[in-house]
């Protein structure tokens, strides 16, 4: 244990302090109020939300094509940086498999809420149709799911077997749990071969998951025909898209955990400045395939999309789609490409806004299209013209964005969010180095 003590003292999980229980109980009370007005939903039914024939998903799918893009960063940053073996990553892979793992398992329980029925669940496994696309979609997060919990799983082994030693006189229970949990780690040969066939397997494995879940749900939206998502470029949109999403999270997340835990000495300016160049970089590919998804279309348009894309540029959705466009993605590109916007307090804000706007985003590639069916709105209430979400719709979404949100604040308090056998490898190859050297 001398060996790591110094690095124990700093990356050692610690309890909860003032803060972090507020954070918490502010958490959980928010999603006491969204469950309540889920079970409310459930016993009156849909017609407590906004949704009607035409704008039939609204909100809650816009929330789950959110939590799925985000997801997306433990296929771009984990995956790809585990395999090309950057040193850098090494502060930094772990958090992107907690937002990985937390946003997944959202995306999943996300579905089920939309589900006016969630009783019928099971159906969707019993009377699946492999032809369809929602078929596809069901198989996948699952999937997707394992593949993210066993990524973040196997890296942690050594990790929990030092903290079951660190905390075996202080806090015996604990140190219990993380003996459980490591199974039965003890550093030889044998297990840390296994250990790295095992990791880079999986990590090959993510890398097309995260691709086949990302393009699945672009199939699922391009299959219906529908003016704004009938496009062949719907999957490379979606796939850019969430490389946005992903890495602005990591951000955001980085940066927090950084400041709460004081790791100024391990996620450093060098850190935020890679991350700062792999979102403008996320940024500039989605803007790119924007200009495919809109500009281009606008030279010629057929009468359906002419009126889709009225609505956008200068209709009832132009403030948002501006404002999503503009603050969400063009100006983070003109900030980040300065080394003064790639510190870390300028990078977060960056984030912040770029996650903000990859929300919004989702919503906008969702119920404009929804508005314009088919046929043309006949014969129905003036409210079906429109569609903004209801009182339960919003706290239920706010509820499953705090449920996200729990989840990593959780796993960030019980897990050394920096490898802490990993760092010890490499500052003891550092000194060998410098010692050979002289």
């Amino acid at each position: 244990m001398k060996k790591y003590e110094t690095l124990l003292k700093d990356l050692a999980p610690q309890k909860f302090n003032k803060s972090g229980v507020l954070w918490v109980s502010v958490l959980v009370i928010i999603i006491l109020i969204g469950i309540i007005a889920y079970i409310d939903q459930i016993i009156k039914g849909q017609v407590v939300t906004n949704m009607r024939d035409y704008a039939l998903w609204g909100i809650y799918i816009s929330n789950f094509v959110f939590f799925v893009a985000t997801s997306f960063v433990g296929a771009i940053v984990v995956a790809v940086l585990r395999l090309t073996k950057n040193e850098w990553r090494t502060p930094l892979v772990r958090i992107a498999e907690i937002i990985t793992l937390a946003c997944i398992i959202m995306a999943g329980i996300t579905i089920m809420i939309d589900m006016a029925r969630p009783d019928r669940l099971l159906n969707l496994f019993l009377y699946a149709r492999m032809q369809s696309p929602i078929t596809w979609d069901v198989i996948i997060i699952p999937t997707t799911i394992v593949i993210s919990f066993l990524l973040l799983y196997y890296p942690l082994l050594p990790d929990l077997a030092i903290l079951k030693n660190y905390y075996k006189k202080e806090q015996p229970k604990l140190s219990k749990w993380y003996g459980r949990l490591s199974l039965k780690w003890e550093g030889n040969k044998k297990q840390k071969s296994l250990q790295e066939k095992s990791i880079k397997i999986i990590a090959l494995l993510i890398i097309p998951v995260g691709f086949m879940l990302q393009t699945i749900d672009a199939w699922l939206f391009s299959t219906t025909y529908r003016i704004g998502w009938d496009s062949t470029n719907m999957g490379a949109y979606f796939i850019s898209g969430a490389f946005v999403a992903g890495v602005a999270a990591l951000v955001v997340v980085v940066y927090i955990v950084r400041r709460t835990k004081k790791l100024e000495n391990y996620i450093t300016d060098f850190h935020f400045d890679k991350l700062g160049k792999l979102l403008a970089l996320a940024c500039l590919i989605y803007l790119y395939f924007n200009m495919n998804e809109y500009l281009i279309p606008a030279y010629t348009p057929s009468k359906g999309e002419e009126i889709h894309l009225t609505t956008l540029f200068t209709g009832s959705y132009s403030y948002l789609f501006w404002l999503v466009t503009i603050v969400g993605l063009i100006l983070p590109i003109f900030f980040l490409i300065f080394k003064k916007g790639r510190k870390p307090f300028p990078i977060f804000i960056i984030g912040v806004v770029v996650v903000i706007g990859s929300w919004w985003k989702r919503y906008l590639i969702i119920t404009p299209t929804l508005l314009h069916p088919f046929l043309p709105i006949q014969g129905v209430p003036e409210t079906w013209h429109h569609y903004f979400p209801s009182m339960h719709e919003w706290l239920i979404t706010i509820a499953t964005l705090a449920m996200a949100l729990l989840i990593i604040t959780l796993l960030v308090r019980y897990l050394p969010v920096i490898p802490i056998q990993r760092t010890a490898d490499e500052q003891a190859l550092l000194e060998t180095n410098k010692n050979a050297a002289l």
